[in-house]
């Protein structure tokens, strides 16, 4: 399982369109104050490589912390009964801290791997953020936090329900899984 946490801000990103001859498309957003919206989530890969499931969580106005990561992770031990969970993810404090080694020790079935330090190729959440972000939410113009969660949670619905996406990105990481 691979995770990672990423945000997405009420700035809208601005990505190249097209546009009729002569008519500049044009963005409207009125964004005084950068709000976020943070999420963790976690790509299971099935034991037997064959599945994989796109888990995501949603902070409205703040960013993920070591509380919200041990919350996380319940969540995950409770949707996985009685499986083995190996935690591959980078080094943000919030996973190294007392509290996540502690619920790890305590659940028994949780080991937690850390990837090398500035290698986030290694980790397929970056492509799931990329694809949320920067394909399906790119030019969004909206404002207001709940009108962002709420697209934000149909992109992410939209793309843990598609297999083939899901495998793509394990697959342009150089990790050697063969699915």
């Amino acid at each position: 399982m691979f995770i990672d946490e990423s945000g997405v801000l009420s700035e809208p990103l601005v990505r190249r369109t097209w546009g009729l001859c002569g008519r500049t498309p044009v963005l409207a957003h009125r964004c005084r104050h950068r709000k976020n919206l943070s999420v963790i989530g976690a790509l299971a890969l099935s034991p037997g490589r064959r599945r994989c499931r796109l888990l995501l969580r949603w902070h409205a106005g703040r960013s993920v912390r070591t509380a919200e990561v041990c919350s996380f992770l319940r969540a995950l031990l409770r949707e996985l009964r009685g499986q083995q969970i190996i935690v591959v993810w980078d080094g943000l404090l919030a996973h190294r801290s007392a509290a996540v080694r502690d619920l790890a020790a305590s659940s028994g079935r949780m080991e937690l791997v850390r990837l090398p330090a500035y290698a986030p190729e290694y980790n397929p959440m970056e492509g799931v953020w990329g694809n949320i972000k920067w394909h399906r939410m790119a030019n969004h113009g909206l404002t207001e936090v709940p009108a962002i969660h709420a697209r934000a949670k149909a992109e992410g619905r939209k793309v843990s329900n598609d297999q083939r996406l899901l495998k793509s990105f394990i697959r342009a990481t150089p990790l050697p899984l063969r699915l």
